[in-house]
């Protein structure tokens, strides 16, 4: 058990890696794509955009949710370690904005993202702030 469970967290940590990195540089590719006059830049924004949400992210973020529900079954009192739960909600949270990345994407593609650069520079920093308390409460446990 204990082998299946290192290797589990391996993977857990490996996916979570991913999918931060993922939702990092996105936003970031956004304000690149807004502030372009090229359509030809835009275009191969779109492909970048694309790419990185259907073959890093999407996975990742799978990955993350079924390997970290693993590491739940396996080693949290839910009835003793609250600090789960709150972690949890950063997660939907994290997952939710992974979701709207997702739509800014599509808007994006259409010509219909309302969005100026300055605005996705702003939306760069809610993974960063999710991520610090989501490793916070995974680390210190405070309840």
């Amino acid at each position: 058990m204990a082998d299946a469970y290192l290797w589990i967290k391996w993977l857990h940590i490996i996916a979570v890696i991913s999918w931060m990195a993922g939702l990092l540089y996105l936003p970031r590719l956004f304000v690149y794509h807004v502030e372009t006059p090229s359509s030809e830049a835009k275009t191969e924004y779109e492909a970048a955009e694309v790419k990185l949400l259907r073959r890093i992210m999407n996975p990742a973020m799978i990955v993350t949710w079924l390997s970290g529900f693993a590491l739940i079954v396996a080693i949290v009192d839910v009835s003793t370690e609250k600090w789960i739960f709150i972690k949890l909600l950063l997660v939907l949270a994290m997952t939710a904005f992974h979701g709207m990345c997702g739509k800014w994407r599509k808007q994006l593609a259409a010509g219909t993202c309302d969005k100026s650069g300055k605005q996705f520079r702003f939306l760069n920093e809610v993974p960063t702030i999710l991520m610090i308390a989501i490793v916070g409460f995974v680390v210190f446990k405070p309840f």
